[in-house]
């Protein structure tokens, strides 16, 4: 929605006044209205729905606040070909299921397709979350459920982090049927910049096939205290969230947690029981998050059809697909020596003892399979099993 440069100097000028928070501004917009109509009041009119304190306040403009509004003006002008554009709590294409929370934020940033605002929906969307520092097989299993979700129509949503976030954009826009949103990424800075640099070129491909959302004005740096609270952005716009991967301090957690306060429905991938990346999903599901092994698993949990279910990832119980092919003295080893690895992280000491290779086989091979795209070399000379190879 467009607004007049006074409109959205007023909405600014709200979100920025000192000591008046989100919740203390909704309760203003619905004494008053819009926001020039709260700054036309007196201080006595005001001083009846907020404290004296807030009152006080609201009567003077931040400091910084004109500059802000006109850099912001600016930014949309100069950005308008990528989609950029202001959302307030009034404006009728705000994302409805944010309207749900117990606390939506007064303004939302977004860039890339913003048509689809309007018609957003929780039904239509799943956030995945899960480590910055995920396992192989945790990033893997983001990845690849994402693309099967998207493939399946579902819209991913995640918060552009490293690990298992990178990981589910990356998935979506791989899925991605063509129509729709194929992923959100809501973010805890302004959209004035990307954080991390690391995914300044999947903030651009995530513009061209879905949204990039922010509640934090432009010039907002990363702050550590922005992440935990957009992570309700995240679950609320969502029908449910999936935790890949998650130590026991994770911020997933704080999202997993977050949405059971919003009355959504909660999801884990379980893993080893020796990894510390597994013990906050674990923890989930004790406390009674759908245990989930497949895309389609959450398919079915979503109550979604699944015409492109032969697209799911399936952690079948020995992780082996079928090949018709007759298989080679090679393909044997390989299967073999991945059938020693199971599905933990494992030093070369136990793996030799569990196969038997001499070492330089035995590194050779894992050298094959590394370079395959099938076992991942972990910190402390361990190796994992990547996906169901």
């Amino acid at each position: 929605m467009t607004h007049t440069p006074q409109e959205l100097g007023a909405w600014l000028r709200l979100s920025l006044t000192p000591g008046v928070g989100p919740e203390s501004a909704r309760r203003l917009l619905a004494a008053f209205g819009e926001p020039q109509a709260i700054f036309a009041q007196t201080e006595t009119a005001l001083s009846q729905v907020v404290s004296a304190h807030q009152a006080l306040a609201l009567g003077s403009e931040p400091d910084g606040c004109a500059a802000l509004t006109q850099e912001t003006l600016d930014w949309l002008q100069a950005h308008a070909p990528l989609g950029c554009c202001v959302l307030t709590l009034g404006d009728s294409d705000y994302p409805a299921p944010l309207l749900d929370i117990p606390d939506p934020p007064l303004m939302l940033y977004a860039m890339g397709q913003t048509a689809h605002l309007a018609t957003l929906q929780a039904e239509q969307a799943l956030a995945i979350v899960g480590s910055r520092n995920p396992t192989p097989q945790g990033a893997d299993n983001a990845r690849e459920f994402a693309r099967s979700l998207a493939a399946n129509g579902l819209t991913i949503v995640s918060g552009l982090a490293l690990g298992v976030d990178g990981a589910a954009h990356e998935g979506a826009l791989l899925g991605h049927a063509g129509q729709g949103l194929a992923t959100i990424a809501i973010v805890g800075t302004g959209l004035d910049r990307v954080y991390p640099r690391q995914h300044r070129d999947l903030a651009h491909r995530i513009a061209q096939n879905g949204l990039i959302l922010s509640e934090y004005p432009l010039g907002t740096p990363p702050l550590a205290p922005n992440f935990p609270r957009r992570n309700r952005l995240i679950s609320g716009l969502s029908q449910a969230t999936l935790v890949v991967e998650a130590a026991l301090q994770s911020g997933s957690l704080i999202t997993a947690k977050q949405a059971l306060e919003q009355g959504r429905d909660v999801m884990a991938i379980p893993g080893s029981i020796h990894s510390t990346q597994s013990k906050g999903c674990h923890a989930l599901i004790k406390q009674g998050a759908k245990l989930v092994e497949s895309a389609q698993d959450v398919l079915e949990e979503l109550r979604t059809p699944a015409p492109l279910a032969q697209q799911t990832l399936d952690l079948s119980p020995d992780g082996m697909t079928t090949d018709p092919r007759p298989e080679s003295q090679e393909d044997k080893a390989e299967q073999s020596l991945l059938r020693a690895l199971g599905h933990d992280p494992v030093s070369l000491d136990a793996l030799q003892a569990r196969c038997g290779w001499p070492t330089a086989q035995l590194q050779a091979q894992l050298l094959e399979l590394e370079l395959m795209g099938q076992v991942g070399r972990l910190p402390g000379g361990l190796f994992q099993r990547i996906g169901s190879a």
